[in-house]
Parts: structure tokens; C-alpha cells; sequence
């Protein structure tokens, strides 16, 4: 099959993550694949490098961006309609908010042409939700709903996505799968050893005896940082031998850092600043206890990625964190709820064999669902028999 995949940008994060597995592996299993792209900038870091050698095509649109920008988006929409014609693909696959926008109305006004692309985007997360306002969740639902009406399927990151998609209006029964977005799962699984262990911990100036709870997300809004210091304040009193490592960047750095000054917890909550995902493996198997306080996340990459290093997560219920976290992997709480977060960090931190039984649990629980092959298989399977519908469409409509 002919297929083209599109995301705004490719910055560190989960969506881009996922996109660039799908589109290596569907190159390698013989597909003609073109990913097109905005360019990725952002404080974040990016992934495009991860583009180059692979078997499959790249299109970068440099109009392309996060923010709405009208003129931007006018020149975006067009370039996409150009792309889509010129290579008349088999299938359209969309990620991210801007792009699915943009892209899944290019591919229906390619379609309305006879150039018959199957429609598909990804929920890798929903731009509406309780921590904002009500008229602007108004604004992106609308557009999600009149988006919906050109896609001929959505495949969602987490059950979660399907639900709130449905009670939001967007989208229609039987028109949803779950495909869990996959991991590079190998150095996640092999673990590292105890020398490279060592010396992460040295860089840091984390004692090898400390028992280290990590946070992977960036220092921006709604991540949660904030429940953790007020729990680390408490906790740090009554075991010395605990340190917090925050794992990212964001335009909240300094604030969180001022935060941790105030809370004379200098010595005890470390920053790593970005890190490539290249060392996130080293990252938690130099490490205890992952804690994850973001209050919405579609399904948090970190969560499987932690247990497949065979430690424990503690998460916030929101979202899809209930389909990974439960009580054989880890401990979810009530959000916001630091009398809990406290009360499960210090339950893992006192027993060292409650956290490796909750590990071994964890990967073994997540170490299928979240393998490559597992989440390409489903996609490949959907394009398969959308494309037949659509073929037998073309044969109709001649």
C-alpha cells in the first residue's frame, strides 16, 4: 500500500514517538511510506534526525506549526492537498491536533476527486479538558466534530481516548480501535550495568544507597511537579535516604527550581535538564520508583517504559493511566490528592520487595501489549480492510 502519515512536528514527545515506529515499520515490511512534517522546533528537543536511513520518504512543510496561524494554516492546507494528489495514496493517516486537522481536510478534498485515500487519524491525546475554559473546550470539540465527518476511522492510544471522544459527540460506535503506542522495547528489557548504573547516579550526586524517585515530563503546566515537591517535603523528613530526580525541560524549569529552594530541598530533588530518549532506559534503571502527577495525558509513555525496566509507577487516574497502573503494577491515586501520593511513595519507598514484585509484574504485564509489532500488526490489519472498502468504492463509482 501507498501510505502517507502527517504530524505537525517532531518534537520529543509520545505522538512523534509513535508516528516514527509506525512509519519504519510499514516501510520495512515492503509499504511505500512518506511522512510529512511541520519543521520541528520547540524547547522540547526534537526527533527529525531519527528520519535519516530509513526506508521511507519525508516531506517537511515549513508553514506547518503548532500554534493557529490562518495564513500559515491556509499555505499548510494547500501544500497537503498538492502532496496527497501528487502521490495518491492507499491511505492518510494523521496524528496531532493541527495536523489532523489540516490533513484529514486535505485528504476528504483529494477524495471528493475520485483519488479515494482511506482516512484515518490517531487520538494520541485531546486538546479539550477540564483545566481550561469552557468556551475554548467548546471551540476545539466543534472542530473535532466537523473533523470526524471526513475520517473513516480513529485509532485511539487508550480505551480512554475512545470514550471521551464518543461522549464528547466526535466520531461514531464501531468507528474506534485501541492500538497502545508502542515502545522500542529492547534497552527498556536488557536493563544496564551496574557500572553505567553508578555513574549516572555519580553525574547526579545520588548516593548509591538513596532510594530515587523519577518524574519523566516537561516542566510545563498541568505535569504535576507542583504535588510532588508538597509530598517530597514531607517525605524527605522521614527518609534521608530519598532523592527526587525531575527528568526534562519546559518554560516552568526556573519556577519549579525556585519552588525546591524555598522548600530547602535542594539536596534532595536533582534536574537532568532534556535528555535525549536514547538515555531514558539508563535514566530508570538507575532509578527506584517512577512517579507520574500529570493531570491529562492520553497514555504516558513513561508508565509502560518504567515497568518494562521492572519498577513500580505511581500515577494520577487520569486518562488512560488505569489501563497500565493498578494495583499488580503499581498504585494509582486520586489527582491533586497528596495525602495519597504521599501515602503510596512512602508504602514503596519502605519495602524494597513490594517495588520489585510490582516490576516484574509490570513488564510483564505491558511487554506485549506495548511492542512494536503488536501496534503495526493492528494498523496494518485496519489499512488492509478500509483499503479493500475503498477499492470496492472506486470500482462502484466507475
Amino acid at each position: 500500500m501507498r501510505v502517507v502519515h502527517i504530524i505537525t512536528r517532531l518534537i520529543l514527545g509520545g505522538a512523534q514517538e509513535n508516528t516514527l515506529i509506525t512509519c519504519k515499520l510499514l516501510a520495512e515490511r515492503g509499504h511505500d511510506v512518506t511522512l510529512v512534517t511541520g519543521p520541528a522546533i520547540g524547547p522540547e528537543g526534537e526527533l527529525f534526525n531519527q528520519t535519516k536511513g530509513q526506508k521511507y520518504n519525508v516531506i517537511t512543510l515549513p508553514h506547518m506549526i503548532r500554534a493557529i496561524a490562518p495564513v500559515r494554516d491556509v499555505i499548510s492546507y494547500r501544500q497537503l492537498k498538492y502532496v496527497i494528489e501528487k502521490l495518491a495514496p492507499d491511505v492518510v493517516h494523521t496524528h496531532s491536533a493541527k495536523a489532523g486537522i489540516l490533513g484529514r481536510y486535505a485528504a476528504h478534498k483529494v477524495r471528493a476527486k475520485r483519488k479515494t485515500p482511506a482516512i484515518i487519524h490517531t487520538i494520541h491525546g485531546l486538546a479539550f479538558h477540564q483545566y481550561q475554559s469552557e468556551l475554548l473546550n467548546k471551540f476545539y470539540i466543534a472542530i473535532e466534530k466537523r473533523a470526524a465527518k471526513k475520517t473513516n476511522f480513529f485509532i485511539s492510544v487508550a480505551d480512554a481516548m475512545t470514550r471521551q471522544s464518543l461522549e464528547a459527540g466526535i466520531g461514531k460506535e464501531g468507528q474506534f480501535m485501541t492500538a497502545y503506542s508502542a515502545i522500542e522495547e529492547e534497552d527498556f528489557l536488557k536493563g544496564v550495568s551496574e557500572q553505567e548504573r553508578t555513574d549516572f547516579r555519580y553525574k547526579y550526586e545520588i548516593a548509591e544507597d538513596a532510594v530515587v524517585l523519577v518524574t519523566i515530563a516537561r516542566l510545563f503546566m498541568l505535569k504535576g511537579h507542583e504535588y510532588i515537591l508538597k509530598s517530597a517535603k514531607e517525605l524527605a523528613q522521614r527518609h534521608p535516604k530519598v532523592v527526587w530526580l525531575f527528568v526534562g525541560d519546559g518554560n516552568l524549569a526556573n519556577k519549579i527550581k525556585q519552588q525546591v529552594w524555598e522548600l530547602k530541598l535542594q539536596d534532595r530533588v536533582k534536574f537532568t535538564g532534556l535528555l535525549p530518549p536514547s538515555r531514558i532506559p539508563l535514566v530508570i534503571h538507575s532509578s527506584d520508583i517512577l512517579v507520574h502527577c500529570s493531570l491529562r495525558e492520553g497514555l504516558a509513555r513513561t508508565l509502560p517504559q518504567a515497568m518494562l525496566c521492572g519498577r513500580p509507577a505511581i500515577s494520577f487516574d487520569v486518562d488512560g493511566a488505569k489501563e497500565v497502573v493498578n494495583d499488580n503494577t503499581g498504585r494509582l491515586i486520586e489527582p491533586k490528592n497528596v495525602e495519597q501520593l504521599t501515602a503510596a511513595c512512602a508504602e514503596l519507598i519502605e519495602d524494597k520487595e513490594l517495588r520489585e514484585r510490582l516490576g516484574r509484574q509490570g513488564r510483564e504485564f505491558v511487554k506485549e501489549k506495548f511492542a512494536p509489532e503488536t501496534m503495526v500488526d493492528a494498523i496494518e490489519k485496519l489499512y488492509d480492510r478500509l483499503v479493500g472498502k475503498v477499492s470496492l468504492f472506486r470500482r462502484s463509482a466507475v
